[in-house]
């Protein structure tokens, strides 16, 4: 199961903004019922309490926990076609990439970061969720691929390099922050920021020169 590439909570087909509305509140419900408890433990019933609704309410909206998931894999999906947005049509990428990685990935509240780590462990369970973890996996990368480009085009990154080991490394690397975002409890923003930030400037220099995938 691939989530489409178009479709978001916001504008899903035939749905009343009501109906909208109280999809994201569940959602969102989902997510501190998933931290709290830990997401293989938690129930359905858990998240209709911290959604302050009846279990047979919630199941209107979401059939599952993996169709909770998904749901919020939707929401994120547009934060981050958002982001990627921005940066394709600002003529200042690094500097609009360092204020995207502070607003999506280094000044997101800590439980989001719990949360991405209680997902991932599902994902070696459940197939369903890692099937969706791959597919916004490959979303993530193919962004990042267009902000490589994008950096090439404006003169912010060498010509050589390669877009695509550039973007691997570059979402290995956020993925581990947010990994310490959620266990660190000294986790130094402003530190990490211009780490991450030297990093890129160095990979978009050609400082650093990461191999090519071998060809098929």
């Amino acid at each position: 199961m691939r989530i489409p590439d178009s479709l978001t909570i916001a504008d899903a087909p035939n749905e009343r903004p009501a109906d909208r509305d109280r999809r994201e509140h569940i959602a969102a419900a989902a997510e501190r019922a998933f931290v709290r408890h830990g997401f293989h433990a938690a129930t359905m019933q858990q998240v209709a309490e911290e959604a302050c609704m009846s279990a047979g309410n919630l199941y209107r909206y979401f059939a599952s926990k993996e169709a909770l998931v998904e749901g919020i894999c939707l929401l994120d999906q547009q934060e981050r076609a958002a982001a990627f947005q921005a940066i394709e049509r600002s003529d200042d990428v690094l500097g609009t990439l360092e204020a995207i990685l502070r607003s999506s990935v280094l000044n997101k509240p800590r439980h989001k970061a719990i949360l991405f780590l209680e997902i991932a462990a599902e994902a070696a369970r459940n197939p369903r969720i890692a099937e969706m973890g791959r597919a916004i996996d490959a979303e993530v990368i193919a962004g990042i691929v267009k902000l490589v480009e994008c950096a090439k085009a404006h003169g912010h990154a060498v010509a050589e390099l390669d877009s695509l080991v550039a973007a691997r490394m570059m979402f290995t690397y956020v993925g581990g922050l947010f990994r310490r975002l959620a266990l660190e409890p000294a986790f130094d923003l402003e530190a990490e920021a211009a780490a991450t930030m030297a990093l890129t400037r160095a990979l978009f220099a050609g400082a650093i020169a990461p191999p090519s995938p071998p060809e098929a």
